[in-house]
């Protein structure tokens, strides 16, 4: 189980490769929509990956609130935390 930011950080890394059709640089800056050029749907289904793999529900207002993978990062971690 994935409890560490470290071993959060690799899972959404790895997460995000598989998704993407291209290789790409990924930092915790990276903005999700606009640096990977993923589009609302691809975001729910990455996100919902996560989700299932974390054993966690992202609610949609922290969605909402999500740019980069720092924060996505942050908020799966602040979540994992919590329960």
């Amino acid at each position: 189980m994935a409890n560490s930011e470290e071993q959060i950080r690799s899972l959404v890394f790895d997460a995000l490769r598989a998704s993407l059709e291209r290789p790409v640089e990924l930092s915790d800056d990276t903005n999700i929509t606009e640096g990977l050029g993923l589009d609302s749907v691809a975001v729910m289904d990455f996100v919902m990956e996560i989700e299932d793999a974390l054993d966690i529900s992202i609610p949609l207002d922290r969605i909402a609130e999500v740019k980069t993978i720092g924060d996505l990062i942050a908020t799966a971690r602040d979540l994992k935390g919590n329960r």
